[in-house]
């Protein structure tokens, strides 16, 4: 069987990490189904309340209210943005950025995250959102 290093190491494009990436847990009711199936709990289930017993139902409400944070896919636009300020700022040392420039950084943050973060002049919180947004971009530099 292989690991997930192995998986972690495949080109993001291939097929073979497509599929084993939307193998991924998407919230709790995900593990929770793994969890039953591993521990049998799941047949027991459908022979006490029959095929229909909820469990699918469970897992998508759970899956909705307890989901894991999982980066959406960046946009060919976004992805040309941070390129362009990464190759100009590879350390994240630039000292004072333009409103506009912190405007784009946050919107991209915002939409990759589903997050509601907005620009702010914390040093570190700033630096925070560039360390989130540069491990996204080198996913698709790798």
């Amino acid at each position: 069987m292989k690991d997930n290093k192995y998986y972690e190491s495949l080109d993001k494009r291939t097929k073979e990490y497509k599929d084993w990436k939307n193998k991924q847990s998407e919230g709790l009711g995900d593990t929770v189904e793994k969890v039953f199936k591993a521990t049998g709990i799941d047949k027991l289930a459908k022979f006490i309340l029959g095929d229909d017993c909820g469990c699918n139902e469970r897992k998508i409400l759970l899956n909705k209210l307890y989901p894991y944070k999982k980066p959406n896919c960046l946009n060919e636009r976004e992805y040309d943005y941070l390129k362009g300020y990464f190759n100009k700022y590879p350390n994240n040392n630039q000292g004072t950025r333009s409103a506009a420039v912190l405007t784009e950084l946050y919107s991209i943050y915002r939409r990759i995250f589903n997050s509601n973060k907005r620009p702010s002049n914390c040093g570190s919180c700033v630096r925070n959102v560039l360390n989130q947004l540069k491990n996204v971009y080198q996913t698709y530099k790798d």
